[in-house]
This record gives structure tokens, C-alpha cells and sequence, in this order.
């Protein structure tokens, strides 16, 4: 249970990528492995030069020299903002002639992509307060149309967004926070045209078609209806840092200047936002940090009250909560690494008042819980697996869901509905399509609702995976998930993949991906390492790659490579590796660190100017992030920091082929630092190795908005890998 989802500003991109990979890639799937190499024509051009212009940035009596500093300058709107413009289209340019001996073999990735994807198809709808919802596709379309019926799927539907006619004229749209009122009358939703996180909320009689008056701008999206259906609550964003500062209140029909704040964040290292119980019963104000939490309610049915505190923030406890019935449920890490679940009654809810629940194991991560008016849905982790347990609140019987496969992740999907028996949630393993179920938690009978369709077939025969272990260089096993199609040769002929993370303790699972058939049928492995800084193995794990054990994350990235070439799963010359955002610093890290390990590099988005980032509290959403890297005002903390970050420690040696990826509008990481670090990387290294930079000019942090346009950003990607491998078809 998690009411209101922060996401830090290097995390959103690797979401959204693990998303599209889950579902969008692939390519005929067949018994053989297509291996014919043909070494790729790289053209013979001069790469772009970028200016230098002297500037240094002193901390602690240490001067660091950025050449490349004036490419921030976009956004300023300073006198180098058309320069910066400029530079970016000339690599652009660069990039396409490059890459101009490829553009047969994107196009066929485009359409073989496309060719899977199932044009017309509709989610698995559900049930809340007697309305069934869903959203359907239809072919030839970007984007949704969401829906909805009375009572019955049987029943009438009723169109309440169609945003693909919504999108008409945009080259960025994205529809986000959609919250109908309690009276089911009104639509709440917000939308982005620009791809910075910035978003305007609208209001729309569901009953009429009426678009209200009421625009709310520079918000996060996440509108939440009070009990009287003509209330929300909103988190609003400062314009420059885009941090999110306040909660307001809105009265429809009133103008946006005459809004109530009812919350403001004086502490700008933590992000705020607001959501509401699963019993609908209270709203609730959080406000998070990465180690530390506070939250605040007040009863859905009196909006203009005042929000109480929950339990005042204490440093380095976190806590989120739901409510059942007459109690709150809560998760915290108080006295409790791994997390434990606590219960307190209505009326005295600080920390004297709560009564452990779900006991601290220091063997199983407790990651979040549902509830409901008669049970309780636990979402555990152990050996790095995911687990649901179910307990009956009445009288604590519990169990676990028996998912039949030694290997595989799921998680409860979110179940709106508050007075049910049935859970929804997602299964999926390396060879198992993505599956919904609905479990009866009482009979504990299990329905299949739909698996990911693979368009043209697909066999899990034909594929093999494993669960690997590398040691790092502390001794610590990193477990390792590898797929590969049946005829795959260890004999360190073949490429391989690798990709990692590594950071805000998200876990990368190994799940299926109709794309990584693109990759598998020409003869790639792909494996995901399990490195620490993410919450695999629990909290431990992710406390182990973080602030000062951040190198950790590194160090563990490259013991997996080296003990997969070690076992002859590849070699060197067939060795390539991918990551984005904050998994964008892995790759700039290990490629100062260990330059010889890789062929090729895609590094999307990438958190590569760690020390000026962190260094200015003006960029986007820096200071919510000390917690995660730490704040370079710390001497200690600066110098640990400029020791890794990978824009400061580009030296003179060689360094592999690289693609490096980035947006215009990204406000997460922006477009400076991966601008700058390609700039940087061309001065200094001593080989012929190419090293591309790609600007989408009209996005942001998570690419193209649409289910195709994104298609082409995954096969720019592809293609870079297999001309690297001499692989044309």
C-alpha cells in the first residue's frame, strides 16, 4: 500500500523503459537463432566540437574546471541558449549519418515492434463504487480511450476520455491522475503537453461532456475528491525547481488564485503529495524524504477542517498508511530495517499507540500491503523473489499465494474495490508473458483474466533462463537473471546484454518482454544484474549502494560482467551493456572504471553531472535527493561524490562505442549533463571508438508519449547494438 507514489527524478526514466520493454519490442519468433555478421561501414566524418569556455565551480577549496558549463544555459534563457540549440542539432546531424547505414534495419525493427503489439485490444477492467473501468486501444492509434460501464460489463459504455482525438496536434501529450468524484458525476485529470512534469488539472462532467472552466495549473496531477463531490485537493509545484511545495484546496466554479493552501513543505528535501485511505474514508497529506516520512488526515467528509499530523516526523523512520474498518494500518521501518506492519486505533495514532501487526523478519523485506475490509494483502520479498501474503484481519489466518514456478515476480496490481474477497494481481516470469489474476482470498481459487498476447505466437520452449551468482569484490553474492534462446553457445562467441539499475531501492525483477525477442532471436543473451542499490535482497541491499557505499553499485556491475565472460557466456569484443537515468550513472561509472569490459554502451537519459546537479538547488527536484547521493555542502560528501561522478572522472584512455540519449524538456535529468559528458568524453579518449549523442527535441525524461512513437527510440537502440556486432538483419 502505497497512497501516493513518489518518484525521484533519476527513477522515472527506468521505469518507464522497464514498462515499454515488458511490452512493446520483438520480432518473429522461431526455433533458430539468426547469427549471419557483416561488419557495419561506420562513415568517415568529423564528429561535432563543442566550445570551450573557461569556468571553474570551487567547493572546499577544490577548483574543478567545466569547459562545457555554458550548455545550461537553455532554460536561462541566457546568451547562449541558441548556441545550445545549435550544438544539439549538429549532433543530432551527426548522429543520423552515422547511423545512416542502419536506417533499413530500424525501420524493420519499427514495423516488426508495431507487428506485435495487439492494435485493438482493452485492459481488464475493474470495479469501483458500481462502475466497471478499463481503457481500450484501437488500431493505428498513439494513445487511449478510456471507459467505463453501470453495474454490468454488459451495460452501456460510456466514453469519458478519448485521448487520441485529445492529442490531435500535440507531439507530446500525456494524460495523467484521473480521479472520478464520489457521486460518479465528475472527472478529474491532468495533462502534460510538454513533457515537464507539469500539469493542468481540468474538471469533466461526465454526465454532459462539459469541459469546466476550472484549469489548474503547475501541479502533479493527483486531484482527490473530498466527500462532497465539489472539493479537491491538489499538490502544487514550484515553477523554476519544480519541486512540489504545497497542497491546496479547490472549490469548483471558483478561480484557481483564491485556492486554499492547507499544507506547505518547508523541508526541500522532501517531495509531497496527496491521496486518500482505500476505505475512502480520510484524505492524507505525505511528506517523504528517502530515509524519513510524516503524514497528515482529515476525514473525507470535512474538506475545509484542519489536517491533522499523523506522527511527527522522526529522522530516519518511514511510515505510510491505510485505513480498515475502526484502525490504521501502517508500515515503518521504526526499530525495524526490513519493515514491519503496526496497527493503531482512529483516535491516537503517534507511534505509543501502535501494535506491531506483521513482526520485523530480517529475511523478508515487507514492500507495501492492501487492504481491505476483511483481509490484508502483504507484499513481501525473500531470496529475492516477490511474495503476496494474505491474512483474514478477523481472526489472523494467514497464507501465501502458491504461484507453482521456483522463479518469477508478481505483485498485487491494486484492487480498488474496499468490500471484496478478491485480489488482483500481476504474475510474470523470464518466460512467462505478463498475466492478471483475480485470487478469491477466501476459497483461494485463482481466475485468469488475460496474458500478454504475443501477436504471431510465442513458445517458452524455445527460450532458456537462469539464476546466476557473481561474487563482488567484498565477497557478497549479486544474483544475476539471464535469458537466452535455445542454441545460445557458452563458448564466448556470442553478445550479450547486460543491464542494471541500481539505485532508490527499486528492484529490478526479472520479468518477460516481448522485446528482448529482438534481441534473443539474433543471438543475444540478456541479463539483468541485481546489483546493490536496489532492494533485491532486501533494505540491507539497497543501504549498501547508497550515499557512501554508492560505489557498491558499481563494483557489483562489473564482477557480473566479469563473471559472465569468465563462464564463457560472451567475451570483450561481444560484450554490451544499457541503462538509464540513475542506471545512466552506472554506465558512466563503469565505463571510467572498467572502459576495456564493454563493445558498446546506451546510456538513455544519464545521471552523469552528479557533482554540479547535486551542487545547485535551483535544477529540478536536487534537494529531494541528498538522502540518495548526498549534499555536496558536506565536505565529506563532495569528495566522495566528485570521486565517482562520471562527468569529473573522464580521463585520458580509451573508452567503448557509446549512444548516448537525452530529451530537451527533461526536468529529471536534464539534457546538459549527457550533452556535456559526450563533449567531455570526445576530448579526452585516446581510440576510434564512436561515440553518438541523440537529442529528442520535443521530450522529455520518459521519451515519446504514444505506444508507437516510442518504437523508434527502441530501435535506434537496437540498431546501434547490432551494427556494433555486424548484425544487418
Amino acid at each position: 500500500m502505497q497512497p501516493v507514489k513518489f518518484l525521484p527524478k533519476k527513477f522515472f526514466y527506468a521505469t518507464a523503459c522497464t514498462l515499454a520493454l515488458a511490452g512493446i519490442f520483438s520480432c518473429n519468433s522461431n526455433s533458430s537463432i539468426n547469427m549471419k555478421r557483416e561488419a557495419y561501414e561506420w562513415p568517415n566524418v568529423a564528429a561535432p566540437i563543442a566550445e570551450k569556455k573557461a569556468k571553474d565551480l570551487t567547493a572546499h577549496g577544490d577548483i574543478r574546471s567545466d569547459p562545457y558549463y555554458w550548455m545550461n544555459d537553455y532554460f536561462k534563457k541566457g546568451p547562449d541558449s541558441n548556441n545550445v540549440v545549435k550544438y544539439l542539432e549538429a549532433e543530432n546531424k551527426y548522429y543520423d549519418t552515422m547511423m545512416a547505414g542502419t536506417k533499413g534495419l530500424q525501420e524493420k525493427l519499427y514495423n516488426e515492434m508495431k507487428g506485435r503489439i495487439k492494435e485493438d485490444d482493452e485492459s481488464v477492467p475493474y470495479l469501483k463504487n458500481g462502475y466497471y473501468y478499463y481503457n481500450r486501444v484501437v488500431k493505428g492509434k498513439d494513445y487511449y480511450v478510456l471507459c467505463r460501464k453501470k453495474g454490468s460489463l454488459d451495460a452501456k459504455e460510456e466514453v469519458m476520455l478519448d485521448v487520441n482525438a485529445m492529442a490531435e496536434g500535440h507531439s507530446y501529450f500525456s494524460v495523467s491522475g484521473t480521479s472520478v468524484s464520489p457521486d460518479n458525476k465528475l472527472l478529474a485529470f491532468g495533462v502534460d503537453t510538454v513533457s515537464r512534469r507539469q500539469y493542468v488539472i481540468y474538471i469533466k462532467n461526465l454526465e454532459t461532456g462539459e469541459i469546466y472552466k476550472d484549469a489548474i495549473t503547475g501541479t502533479e496531477a493527483d486531484a482527490v475528491w473530498a466527500a462532497d463531490n465539489k472539493t479537491i485537493f491538489y499538490t502544487s509545484k514550484n515553477p523554476v525547481t519544480l519541486l512540489s511545495e504545497k497542497i491546496k484546496r479547490h472549490v469548483l466554479g471558483t478561480d484557481q488564485t483564491t485556492d486554499v493552501v492547507v499544507y506547505e513543505e518547508k523541508d526541500p528535501t522532501n517531495y509531497i503529495g496527496v491521496g486518500k485511505t482505500k476505505s475512502d474514508k480520510y484524505i492524507l497529506i505525505y511528506s517523504s524524504a528517502t530515509l524519513t516520512t510524516e503524514v497528515r488526515y482529515l476525514a473525507a467528509d470535512q474538506p475545509t477542517a484542519a489536517f491533522q499530523i499523523f506522527q511527527p516526523r522522526i529522522k530516519d523512520v518511514k511510515y505510510d498508511i491505510d485505513h480498515a474498518g475502526d484502525k490504521f494500518y501502517i508500515r515503518t521501518n521504526k526499530n525495524a530495517r526490513n519493515f514491519k506492519v503496526v496497527t493503531c486505533p482512529e483516535t491516537k495514532t503517534d507511534t505509543s499507540a501502535w501494535v506491531d501487526y506483521i513482526p520485523h523478519n530480517d529475511s523478508i523485506l515487507i514492500e507495501g500491503f492492501d487492504v481491505f475490509k476483511n483481509f490484508i494483502a502483504v507484499s513481501e520479498r525473500k531470496n529475492g523473489l516477490t511474495q503476496i501474503h494474505i491474512i483474514q484481519t478477523a481472526n489472523n489466518q494467514s497464507h501465501y499465494i502458491d504461484f507453482g514456478e521456483p522463479t518469477y515476480a508478481a505483485y498485487a496490481s491494486g484492487t480498488p474495490e474496499y468490500n471484496t474477497e478478491t485480489l488482483r494481481y500481476y504474475y510474470t516470469s523470464l518466460t512467462t508473458p505478463g498475466t492478471q489474476y483475480d485470487y478469491n482470498m477466501q476459497t483461494k481459487e485463482k481466475k485468469l483474466l488475460k496474458q500478454l498476447e504475443v501477436v504471431g505466437g510465442y513458445s517458452a520452449a524455445d527460450y532458456t533462463t537462469e539464476r546466476l551468482y557473481a561474487k563482488a569484490s567484498d565477497g557478497t553474492s549479486v544474483p544475476i537473471s539471464i535469458v537466452y534462446k535455445k542454441g545460445f553457445k557458452k563458448d564466448g562467441s556470442m553478445p550479450l546484454l547486460l543491464y542494471g539499475y541500481g539505485s532508490y531501492g527499486s528492484s529490478m525483477d526479472a520479468s518477460f518482454s516481448i522485446g528482448r525477442i529482438s534481441l534473443l532471436d539474433r543471438g543475444f543473451a540478456y541479463a539483468i544484474a541485481h546489483i546493490r542499490g536496489g532492494q533485491e535482497m532486501g533494505r540491507y541491499w539497497y543501504e549498501d549502494g547508497k550515499m557512501f557505499k554508492k560505489k557498491n553499485t558499481f563494483t557489483d556491475f562489473i564482477s557480473c560482467a566479469e563473471f559472465l565472460i569468465e563462464n564463457k557466456f560472451t567475451t570483450k569484443e561481444h560484450l554490451y551493456t544499457m541503462g538509464g537515468s540513475a542506471g545512466g550513472l552506472l554506465m558512466g561509472a563503469i565505463v571510467n572504471m572498467r572502459p576495456d569490459l564493454w563493445k558498446g554502451v546506451v546510456a538513455q537519459v544519464p545521471f552523469v553531472d552528479v557533482l554540479t546537479t547535486m551542487s545547485d538547488p535551483t535544477i529540478p527536484l536536487t534537494t529531494n535527493e541528498y538522502d540518495e547521493w548526498g549534499n555536496p555542502a558536506n565536505k565529506e560528501s563532495y569528495h566522495y561524490m566528485k570521486s565517482y561522478s562520471p562527468y569529473d572522472n573522464v580521463k585520458k584512455q580509451a573508452y567503448p562505442n557509446m549512444l548516448v540519449t537525452t530529451g530537451l524538456h527533461d526536468s529529471q535529468v536534464q539534457y546538459f549533463e549527457p550533452a556535456k559528458w559526450v563533449a567531455r568524453l570526445r576530448e579526452m579518449k585516446t581510440d576510434s571508438n564512436h561515440i553518438l549523442l541523440h537529442t529528442d527535441m520535443e521530450v522529455g525524461h520518459g521519451g515519446a508519449s504514444g505506444r508507437f512513437k516510442s518504437l523508434w527510440d527502441r530501435a535506434r537502440e537496437f540498431a546501434f547494438f547490432f551494427a556494433l556486432e555486424g548484425i544487418k538483419d
